[in-house]
């Protein structure tokens, strides 16, 4: 069911097309191909379970906690808004 001007659906397509890009996202994000033996960052050495773990990694995991925290406050667009946004 839809409210106001949208129609049926309308809601869910907007849910499902936010969910797809993050995947996506996420995905283009992923490291591949070989693991570097060595941090690209800070130059400690990156553990085997660790470059067994994830395939083509390139960070130990303090340097990758860093850039996810940093990622995690850069934020996203919020397409959908709040009906009391569009309404003011």
């Amino acid at each position: 069911m839809a409210g106001g001007w949208s129609r049926d659906g309308a809601i869910q397509e907007q849910i499902d097309a936010s969910v797809d890009e993050a995947v996506q996202r996420a995905r283009s994000q992923l490291a591949n191909g070989e693991s570097a033996l060595n941090c690209e960052e800070c130059g400690q050495v990156i553990p085997q379970e660790r470059r067994k773990a994830i395939p083509g990694v390139q960070l130990c995991l303090a340097c990758q906690s860093a850039l996810e925290k940093q990622e995690t406050k850069a934020g996203g667009i919020n397409r959908r808004g709040s009906k009391d946004s569009q309404l003011r």
